[in-house]
């Protein structure tokens, strides 16, 4: 695509006055970063860093039978989900391959009227668009309100302080995977204790039009703690230190949740498209999602292949260097035999073999 022809979010001015080098992301002009992808990256572990998520497709649903229908798509049940609650789930399809993973919000507005919502990965809001609209029952109403809305992640120590100094209501009383309406700069809004960095944070939803308004009061705040506007790049090694896959890499269509190692995001007591096949399955046949530490300096790459002697045995799906172990890491699918904690494997550099050692996930686990 040309840089004409890319989506902008409603932070695209401010990013690309202020130091943005933009790229193409999914479709959307997004920064990959400001000053530098380590600076970005430790100002999130260590104080708070601000993300343009508003590329990630929110939809509303509306309807008694809502979250009902919703149940039936997604793997985690959400059918007995509480006001205020927040559950991850998949979407897959009839054999069992993950079409995206997705939030799944039980919301409440001023007036007690419960509707969902659901936060979509960008590159894939047309595909589970269809897929919802294929099987849209009269009785539930669904709108896209991605480019109405803004999304703005703060993540970090001192992400939740920095959040409450725009957010009314008492953000502490919010717990993990929780979530409400709220006034952001005496503007209606959605906040969320959600993120995908491995700290801890808070992720709002807001108008359009009170984006750039939102963004400012807060990157002016976050300057003042040691905080940084954070590009795509950082928000890449901090998910990959917290081991959270990423659809197009750890995840696909021909990746099943259990492969993923995502159980703990599956429930077996409801139906849900694809269960049939993936209970089926005989999961042990499968490659599976490991933790890698390279055992030199050598950084490895999506796709670079995986040796146990001369058997190829996986491949990498995201790797880097990981600030915060200051060490190369990476995340892979190997054959179950080679998953074991411990089991050294080589990693083919452009036809050079270098150690890795399987790991437990995540990397990094914020204390």
């Amino acid at each position: 695509m040309t840089t004409d022809t890319l989506k902008k979010t409603p932070l695209y001015n401010w990013h690309a006055a202020n130091g943005g080098r933009m790229v193409d992301f999914t479709g959307w002009s997004m920064p990959v970063q400001y000053t530098s992808i380590i600076d970005e990256h430790n100002a999130t572990r260590t104080a708070v860093g601000l993300f343009d998520v508003s590329h990630m497709a929110r939809f509303r649903f509306d309807g008694p039978n809502a979250l009902a229908f919703i149940d039936g798509l997604v793997t985690r049940k959400v059918a007995d989900l509480k006001p205020g609650r927040i559950r991850y789930g998949l979407v897959c399809k009839e054999d069992g391959g993950i079409l995206d993973d997705i939030l799944t919000y039980h919301l409440q507005d001023a007036s007690g009227q419960s509707y969902t919502w659901m936060v979509v990965n960008a590159g894939n809001r047309e595909k589970i668009a269809a897929w919802i609209n294929a099987r849209l029952p009269e009785d539930v109403t669904f709108t896209d309100h991605t480019e109405q809305t803004a999304m703005i992640a703060v993540q970090g120590p001192r992400a939740m302080s920095l959040a409450q100094e725009i957010v009314e209501g008492d953000l502490s009383e919010l717990k993990y995977y929780q979530g409400r309406e709220a006034t952001i700069l005496s503007h209606p809004g959605l906040v969320s204790r959600t993120g995908y960095t491995g700290e801890d944070g808070v992720e709002l939803t807001v108008p359009a039009a009170n984006a750039i308004a939102t963004w400012e009061a807060l990157h002016v705040a976050a300057a003042e703690v040691g905080g940084h506007a954070v590009g795509l790049g950082a928000r890449d090694t901090l998910r990959l230190e917290a081991a959270m896959p990423l659809y197009g890499h750890e995840l696909s269509e021909e990746i099943t949740p259990l492969q993923a190692g995502l159980g703990f995001a599956m429930s077996w007591d409801h139906e849900f498209i694809g269960k049939s096949a993936l209970e089926a399955i005989d999961q042990n046949a499968l490659p599976v999602r490991v933790g890698l530490v390279m055992q030199d300096r050598r950084v490895p790459r999506e796709h670079y292949p995986l040796f146990s002697g001369d058997e190829q045995v996986g491949e990498v799906t995201s790797g880097s260097q990981s600030p915060t172990l200051a060490a190369p890491i990476a995340m892979g699918y190997v054959s179950p035999q080679f998953a074991a904690e411990g089991t050294l494997l080589d990693v083919d550099v452009r036809g050079k073999r270098h150690a890795a050692k399987v790991v437990p996930l995540p990397f990094y686990k914020r204390k």
